[in-house]
Parts: structure tokens; C-alpha cells; sequence
């Protein structure tokens, strides 16, 4: 069981290319997967964790209605917005400027074989990392992600979440709002939950501009603990 993560930096890059870029990652290693079980070896098979930043684009999960993107195509492009229906589980959701997208691509076999765990970690990493601003997260019953205030009229998603898995293996994540302009989400149903709002972690600090490579430096602290993970920036 390997359980070293590498651990990369994209910077701001395009989605379709990220998309790309990850699915050639995880073809690396359902392969490497797929020839261990052929050939009766046992490579190693590698794990990671990519942080992004996207320009402004809407995706739609595989179980998301269109409805739910409430702009027509022109508006898209007045907006400066792409818009991709993609491979992960769960409905539309934003990405953009001042947001941390973090998609972990991991062998599950050398950590846990339980996709229901994999994401209660994923939240339990974001809960700890606003536990470390101040901040009482928490889950919502039957609505993956991370939000506050559950239970009440001004509950409000501060993490989206949607991952895509085949034999064990992830891609897609998480995306947590630090610096994000909300004004973005009123274009979509997010997750298709109607009646909720979005929020983002400065706005909750209530500053203007919250220090994103600290946020990361925090969510890789968790990640290690929680995955019982090494991790190796590359």
C-alpha cells in the first residue's frame, strides 16, 4: 500500500485542460491497476493531489438537470464563463477566481476500499480547516459538502464537493470558497438546492482578502492526518 501523495500546483489553468490533464492520470494508474492483475505484479500504483484555480465556468455533474444553469449561451459569454457537462457524480456548481479546488486522484486500495468514507474525509479536511479560522462547519444530512448554519434559515454551502471513482480509483473533488465572488452562483441552481445560499471564507471572516497558500498549507495538514498520508510536492 502506497501511501505517498504527490502533491502538484497547477496555478490558474483552464478546466477542459485540467479535466484532461487528470483523466490522463487516472488512465496511469487504472492501467498500472489493470496490468498488476494480468501480469500477477505489484507495482506500486501513485497517488495525488492537485490544487487549481479555474476561470469562471459552470460544470454539470452526471446526475444535474440543465434547468438548474439559468443562462442562455450568450449570457455565458457576456459573462466571460464556460460551461462543461462532465464526468463526476452530484449536479452544477461554479468554479472561478479565489476559489481552492483540490482534486486528490488516489489508488483508494492503499488507503480504504469505502467511497462513503473517502468523502466523509474530504469534508472532515475542509471542517477542520474553518475549525482553524474560527468556524463551526459542518455536514448537512444527504447534501454532500461542507456548510454552515445547517439546520437554519440562514444555512449556507461553503464547499461544493463531486468525485467520479472507478476500480478504486478518484478524480474530481472538492472546491472551497476563500475569495470568491458569490455574484457568480446566482446564475445556477448550485447542486440543484433550491433556498440556500453560497458563501466564502472572507466574507464569513468578514475581511476583504483571506491568504489562500495558508488555507492550503492548513487543508494539507489535515489531509495527511486524516489520510495517514506522505506527502511529496512536486
Amino acid at each position: 500500500m502506497n501511501k505517498e501523495v504527490k502533491v502538484q500546483e497547477l496555478g490558474v489553468k483552464d478546466y477542459k485542460e485540467t479535466w484532461d490533464y487528470q483523466e490522463a492520470i487516472f488512465k496511469e494508474i487504472v492501467d498500472l491497476k489493470i496490468k498488476n492483475r494480468r501480469e500477477d505484479t505489484a507495482l506500486a500504483t501513485p497517488n495525488y493531489l492537485l490544487f487549481v484555480e479555474h476561470p469562471h465556468v459552470y460544470t454539470l455533474g452526471k446526475s444535474g438537470v440543465m434547468s438548474n444553469l439559468l443562462l442562455s449561451e450568450a449570457q455565458l459569454t457576456e459573462k466571460g464563463a464556460a460551461f462543461y457537462k462532465i464526468n463526476r457524480g452530484g449536479d452544477i456548481t461554479y468554479h472561478g477566481p479565489g476559489q481552492i479546488v483540490g482534486y486528490p486522484i488516489l489508488d483508494l486500495e492503499n488507503f480504504f476500499t469505502d467511497i462513503h468514507k473517502y468523502l466523509r474525509l474530504l469534508e472532515e479536511m475542509i471542517i477542520l480547516t474553518l475549525a482553524d479560522y474560527g468556524l463551526k462547519s459542518e455536514r448537512s444530512p444527504g447534501e454532500t459538502g461542507v456548510w454552515l448554519d445547517v439546520g437554519t434559515p440562514f444555512a449556507r454551502k461553503i464547499c461544493a464537493m463531486g468525485v467520479r471513482a472507478s476500480r478504486w480509483v478518484t478524480m474530481h473533488g472538492f472546491a472551497l470558497n476563500v475569495n470568491a465572488d458569490l455574484g457568480y452562483f446566482d446564475n445556477i441552481i448550485p447542486c440543484g438546492i433550491r433556498g440556500k445560499a453560497v458563501t466564502s471564507l472572507n466574507v464569513e471572516l468578514g475581511i476583504s482578502k483571506v491568504d489562500e497558500a495558508e488555507v492550503k498549507e492548513k487543508l494539507l495538514k489535515h489531509f495527511k492526518t486524516l489520510f495517514e498520508a506522505k506527502l511529496i510536492t512536486l
